[in-house]
Parts: structure tokens; C-alpha cells; sequence
């Protein structure tokens, strides 16, 4: 199973991302080796996630999610909060 998933960083901006395995890839972005861009924003906390079939729906999904404007991203995590 593969994932897609949207952290906030220390400087409140936010990243996408894809992974087989999310909590171990949120502590790599922690430790300073999950990405340049989280690097030197740290520490990062997971504020939306799903589940994708194949690494191939994760590719596509995380590039249509990095497509979208901050306040539609911020509503994708608002909506899938609340529900």
C-alpha cells in the first residue's frame, strides 16, 4: 500500500509527498533526511494522508495534490478532518 501525504513544516508552508511507509518516512523528514525542502523547516507533523492501490496512483496523486493552490490544500485537510 502506498500513501500521499501533506505535512506542515515549521515555517507553517506545506509539503506533498509519497511513501510505502508513512510513519517511518515522517521520522526521516524529522531526523533531517527525508527531503532538501523539509531540511531546514523542521520539525514537520502529518496533517493529511490517504492511501493509494500502486506506487504508480500515489505518483499521479501526489503531482495533482503539488498542482493545487495552499488554500485548496488547506481545505483538503479541513474536509478530510471533519470527516
Amino acid at each position: 500500500m502506498y500513501y500521499v501525504y501533506i505535512v506542515r513544516c515549521s515555517d507553517n508552508t506545506l509539503y506533498t509527498g509519497s511513501t510505502n511507509d508513512i510513519d517511518g518516512r515522517i521520522a526521516t523528514h524529522n531526523e533531517g533526511n527525508g527531503s532538501k525542502y523539509t531540511r531546514s523547516r523542521l520539525p514537520v507533523a502529518l496533517k493529511y494522508h490517504e492511501t493509494c492501490s500502486s506506487k504508480s496512483a500515489a505518483l499521479k496523486r501526489e503531482a495533482a495534490i503539488k498542482k493545487l493552490s495552499r488554500i485548496e490544500k488547506i481545505k483538503l485537510i479541513v474536509t478530510k478532518k471533519s470527516r
